[in-house]
Protein backbone atom coordinates (compact mmCIF):
# COMPACT_ATOMS: atom_id res chain seq x y z
CA UNK A 1 0.00 0.00 0.00
CA UNK A 2 1.32 3.43 -0.97
CA UNK A 3 2.06 5.91 1.80
CA UNK A 4 0.40 9.31 1.66
CA UNK A 5 2.37 12.55 1.82
CA UNK A 6 1.54 13.07 5.51
CA UNK A 7 2.74 9.54 6.32
CA UNK A 8 5.96 10.09 4.38
CA UNK A 9 6.58 13.41 6.16
CA UNK A 10 6.10 11.74 9.54
CA UNK A 11 8.43 8.91 8.56
CA UNK A 12 11.11 11.30 7.31
CA UNK A 13 10.81 13.49 10.41
CA UNK A 14 11.55 10.44 12.52
CA UNK A 15 14.22 8.86 10.36
CA UNK A 16 16.04 11.58 8.40
CA UNK A 17 18.11 14.24 10.18
CA UNK A 18 18.31 16.46 7.08
CA UNK A 19 14.54 16.42 6.63
CA UNK A 20 14.05 17.18 10.33
CA UNK A 21 16.51 20.11 10.10
CA UNK A 22 14.66 21.50 7.08
CA UNK A 23 11.31 21.16 8.85
CA UNK A 24 12.68 23.07 11.84
CA UNK A 25 13.99 25.85 9.57
CA UNK A 26 10.63 26.04 7.80
CA UNK A 27 8.86 26.35 11.15
CA UNK A 28 11.27 29.09 12.32
CA UNK A 29 10.76 31.09 9.12
CA UNK A 30 7.00 30.66 9.44
CA UNK A 31 7.00 31.89 13.05
CA UNK A 32 9.05 34.97 12.18
CA UNK A 33 6.82 35.73 9.20
CA UNK A 34 3.78 35.42 11.47
CA UNK A 35 5.24 38.05 13.79
CA UNK A 36 5.91 40.41 10.89
CA UNK A 37 2.45 39.94 9.39
CA UNK A 38 0.76 40.96 12.63
CA UNK A 39 2.61 44.27 12.82
CA UNK A 40 0.58 47.31 11.82
CA UNK A 41 3.47 48.91 9.93
CA UNK A 42 6.72 47.42 8.68
CA UNK A 43 9.93 49.36 8.36
CA UNK A 44 11.85 49.08 5.11
CA UNK A 45 14.24 46.63 6.78
CA UNK A 46 11.29 44.51 7.98
CA UNK A 47 9.79 44.49 4.48
CA UNK A 48 13.09 43.23 3.06
CA UNK A 49 13.26 40.63 5.83
CA UNK A 50 9.70 39.53 5.02
CA UNK A 51 10.54 39.03 1.34
CA UNK A 52 13.74 37.16 2.19
CA UNK A 53 11.97 34.94 4.74
CA UNK A 54 9.30 34.05 2.19
CA UNK A 55 11.99 33.10 -0.33
CA UNK A 56 13.94 31.03 2.20
CA UNK A 57 10.77 29.33 3.44
CA UNK A 58 9.81 28.40 -0.12
CA UNK A 59 13.30 27.10 -0.85
CA UNK A 60 13.19 24.88 2.25
CA UNK A 61 9.70 23.68 1.33
CA UNK A 62 10.92 22.79 -2.16
CA UNK A 63 13.84 20.82 -0.69
CA UNK A 64 11.48 18.95 1.63
CA UNK A 65 9.12 18.18 -1.25
CA UNK A 66 12.03 16.89 -3.30
CA UNK A 67 12.99 14.54 -0.45
CA UNK A 68 9.38 13.33 -0.22
CA UNK A 69 9.27 12.63 -3.96
CA UNK A 70 12.61 10.80 -3.79
CA UNK A 71 11.35 8.66 -0.91
CA UNK A 72 8.13 7.94 -2.80
CA UNK A 73 10.08 6.86 -5.91
CA UNK A 74 12.43 4.66 -3.90
CA UNK A 75 9.50 3.04 -2.12
CA UNK A 76 7.69 2.40 -5.38
CA UNK A 77 10.75 0.88 -7.06
CA UNK A 78 11.58 -1.33 -4.08
CA UNK A 79 8.02 -2.64 -3.73
CA UNK A 80 7.35 -3.06 -7.45
CA UNK A 81 7.71 -6.27 -9.46
CA UNK A 82 11.20 -7.62 -10.00
CA UNK A 83 12.74 -6.62 -13.32
CA UNK A 84 14.84 -8.99 -15.41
Amino acid sequence: MEMGTVDIKEHLLQSDEDFRRLAQKHHQYDERLGKLVHKAHLSEQERVEEVNLKKMKLQVKDQMESMIQKYRQQSASSSGPAKS
